[in-house]
């Protein structure tokens, strides 16, 4: 019985790293979909989120049928405990790269010399290393996760700045500009999102959740 409960903690594992590389591939596509002005790439995104979606479903019976079957105590008790609530912020992560897509049908001014991408590359290296920290076990990645989320927020702020110098230098890029500060938001909160993966993280090994900032 033992056996089949590491198993299926294996199969957790393997459905979680899945459930983050759509985050990647919806985050990534949604962004290129935005600096390339590509409405395919949108599409990409927006696929990457229904699987998302299908891959939560999944992980949620996977762990609701370890809960029930196997009566797991302490650690492996907040291993599955965590999994619920991470699933749910990696769902979420889904929801905002299509957010994102949605957006970059409509904004067609240019977009290189904002930090947008660097904002994008961030938050994804969050997602990966916040649900590799599960995985693995890894108590000091999962804490670089929540440091790294205050690059974040000093590069939204960057992007606020820019934006805000862009619309002074020409009105007419108004619109667009609030929906590109829309964007910037949407990655702010994927960075937030990646943080409570690793917040959960650390509830699972140590079993105290860390205080939100």
């Amino acid at each position: 019985m033992r056996n089949y409960f590491r198993e299926q903690l294996t199969e957790l594992h393997k459905e979680l790293t899945n459930m983050g590389r759509a985050c990647e591939e919806a985050i990534s596509a949604a962004s290129q979909a935005l600096l390339k002005n590509d409405d395919a790439l949108a599409s990409v995104a927006e696929a990457a989120e229904e699987e998302l979606d299908r891959l939560e479903r999944e992980v949620e019976d996977l762990c609701l049928k370890l809960l029930l079957r196997q009566q797991p105590v302490a650690g492996d008790l907040r291993k599955i405990s965590a999994a619920l609530k991470l699933i749910s912020d990696l769902e979420r992560i889904g929801d905002q790269a299509a957010d994102i897509a949605e957006l970059a049908r409509l904004v067609r001014v240019p977009v290189e010399n904002l930090h947008i991408a660097d904002m994008t590359q961030a938050v994804i290296q969050m997602v990966t290393d916040s649900v590799s920290a599960f995985v693995q076990h890894d108590l000091s990645l999962a804490r670089s996760v929540c440091a790294a989320d205050d690059r974040v927020d000093e590069l939204f702020r960057q992007v606020r700045g820019e934006l805000i110098g862009l619309i002074a230098a020409d009105a007419s890029y108004g619109e667009q500009g609030l929906d590109l500060l829309m964007v910037a938001k949407y990655l702010e909160r994927i960075g937030d999102h990646a943080t409570n993966v690793a917040e959960w993280v650390e509830y699972s090994l140590t079993g105290v959740h860390p205080p939100s900032n």
